[in-house]
Order: C-alpha cells, then structure tokens, then sequence
C-alpha cells in the first residue's frame, strides 16, 4: 500500500512545474516575468484542483486524509457511466450542495485563466475542449485508485464550471473594448 500525502502531491507538481519553467528558459535563452506571473495561475489551478479531485473532501483530525494505492484492490474501476442518475445520492442536501457546486466552481478560475494565458487557445471550440479534456484527464488518472469514483457527472459539472468561467473571461473581454472605446 502506497499511501500520497497532499503536501506530497504539491512537491511533486512543483518540482516539475519548476523543471518545465526552466527548460522552456533555457531553451527562449530569456525569462519573461510578466508571463511566469500569469502561468504562476495556472499552477494555483492545478494545485487547487488536484486537492478537491484526489484527495477526500473531509478531514480528520484537522488534516487531509491520504489519496491511497493499493495494488490489491487497485483499477477496480469504479465508474459512473449513467449522467445525473448518482448527482443526489447523497444522505443530506448539503452534502448535494457541495458536490454540485464544488465541482462546478473549482473549474471557474481554470476557465478564465487559460484563455488569458495560452494564446493558442484562440477558438471557442479549442478552449471548451481543452477544459473538457482536463477534466477528462482527471477522471483517467482517479482510476487506480479505489477510494476514488470517475463519475460522468463530475466530467459533465467540471465542464460547465470551465465554460462558465470561460464565458466570464468573454463578458470581462467585452466590457474591457467597450470600457476604452468610451475612453
């Protein structure tokens, strides 16, 4: 049994995230700061993300419980292929409520954020996809392990969280040209 702590999981994410920055230095032979500010959002996304996605939602004893492999009971596949049929089950409405919301609202940020860093991202059919595919990315990488479920609903409520920040990336864009076109 191999157990990954979420402190674990974020010095992992930061080693490579540094090791892919300063390649892409090394290889520009320069630093842009202005862009490394913006890319430092997307880290914070993933961070964030990877938190609520492989790790259980409540604590014990005031700390993050452990995303567990085991290899015994390891891609036992526990799958939700039936959208909103598991979305209520839920023993209590807040329990609904933080599902719901929580997956929804964790992908908003993702969707004003990677429009506004990654220029080749410059077609609404391009950026929708991309916030689908992360998701779907997730979902994948939760299959080996069994505590966790990969559930067409958290796809689904990721996706609209994503395209809903997407669409108030699009209303801050549009009320910006207007704001200096009145200028």
């Amino acid at each position: 049994m191999i157990q990954i702590s979420y402190a674990s999981m974020v010095v992992f994410i930061s080693i490579i995230w540094c090791l892919v920055r300063v390649i892409c230095a090394m290889k520009t032979k320069r630093v842009d700061w202005k862009r490394e500010i913006q890319l430092i959002f997307v880290y914070i996304c993933i961070v964030v993300v990877a938190r609520f996605t492989f790790f259980p939602f409540s604590k014990v004893n005031g700390e993050i419980q452990p995303l567990v492999f085991e290899s015994a009971k390891a891609f036992s596949f526990r799958v939700n292929w039936i959208p909103f049929v598991k979305l209520f089950d839920y023993p209590e409405m807040r329990d609904i409520l933080i599902n719901v919301i929580g997956n929804t609202a964790m992908f908003i940020p993702l969707g004003i954020v990677w429009p506004s860093v990654y220029k080749g991202l410059d077609t609404h059919w391009k950026i929708i996809s991309a916030g689908i595919g992360f998701s779907l990315c997730i979902e994948i990488l939760q299959l080996p392990f069994y505590d966790r479920v990969s559930d067409i609903d958290d796809l689904l409520l990721n996706s609209l969280g994503f395209i809903i920040g997407y669409l108030l990336y699009l209303l801050a864009k549009l009320l910006s040209k207007k704001m200096l076109r009145i200028k």
